[in-house]
C-alpha cells in the first residue's frame, strides 16, 4: 500500500553520503515536527485518532518518498481523515475516560479480587493502544480506504502476530521513556516514534532520507 493523498511535489531526497550524525538528527527532527502537529490537531480533543492517522501520512511520506514537511504535511492530510474518523474517534475517546476511571477507581481498593480486575483493565488499555497505532498506520497507508478496512488491516498487523503486537507496545512506552532526555519528548516524539514503527512494519518499504 502506498498513500496517495494528493499534495505538492516532495522535496528530492539528499545525497546519501551526508553525514550520519546529520542523518542521525532527521530521524529525530522530522518524527517531532510530525508530533508537534499531532499535538496541536489533538487540543480538539476529540481529533486526536485523526490527527494520529494524518501524522501517519505525513511520516509515511517522508520514509517513502523523502518529504521532509512532516509538520505542514500533517495539518494538510488532517481534512481527509476527520470525516471517517471522527466517530470512532468520539467512542475511543469515552472508552478511555470510563477506562481511566475504573483504574483509578481499582487503585483505590485495597480487597484481593482488586488485582485481577485491574490487570485486566490494563490488558485492555495495552490492546487499545496497539489498536489505535496500527489503525493510525493503516489509514496513513491507504488513505481512499475505508474505516472497516483499516480496522481489519489494524487488527492483522497488531494482534497477527504477538511480535508485532509486543513490538508496537514497547515502541510506545519506550518513546515515552527515552524521550524525557528530550524537551518535549513525550509530547512530540511519544506518538510519532510508534506510528513510524508501525508504517514499517505494515510496509517494510523503506527510503532513507
Amino acid at each position: 500500500m502506498q498513500a496517495t493523498l494528493s499534495s505538492p511535489e516532495p522535496r528530492t531526497a539528499a545525497p546519501s553520503g551526508r553525514p550520519a550524525l546529520l542523518r542521525l538528527l532527521e530521524f529525530v527532527a522530522y518524527p517531532a515536527a510530525a508530533g508537534a502537529a499531532f499535538a496541536v490537531l489533538s487540543l480538539g480533543i476529540v481529533t486526536w485518532l485523526p490527527a494520529l492517522a494524518a501524522m501517519g501520512h505525513a511520516l509515511q511520506r517522508w520514509r517513502a518518498e523523502g518529504d521532509s514537511r512532516c509538520f505542514t504535511g500533517t495539518f494538510a492530510a488532517f481534512p481527509r481523515y476527520w470525516r471517517p474518523l471522527r466517530r470512532h474517534c468520539v467512542a475511543s475517546t469515552a472508552g478511555a475516560l470510563v477506562l481511566a476511571a475504573d483504574i483509578g477507581w481499582l487503585l483505590g481498593r485495597s480487597e484481593p479480587w482488586t488485582f485481577m480486575v485491574l490487570a485486566a483493565q490494563v490488558g485492555i488499555a495495552a490492546a487499545a493502544v496497539i489498536h489505535h497505532v496500527a489503525l493510525a498506520a493503516e489509514a496513513a497507508l491507504s488513505p481512499g480506504g475505508t474505516v472497516r478496512a483499516w480496522t481489519r488491516g489494524a487488527l492483522t498487523l497488531g494482534f497477527g502476530s504477538a511480535a508485532r503486537g509486543t513490538a508496537l507496545l514497547g515502541a510506545v512506552i519506550s518513546a515515552l521513556l527515552l524521550s524525557l532526555v528530550v524537551p518535549l519528548g513525550p509530547l512530540l516524539l511519544g506518538p510519532s516514534i510508534p506510528v513510524l514503527l508501525a508504517l514499517s512494519l505494515a510496509d517494510p518499504r523503506r527510503h532513507t532520507p
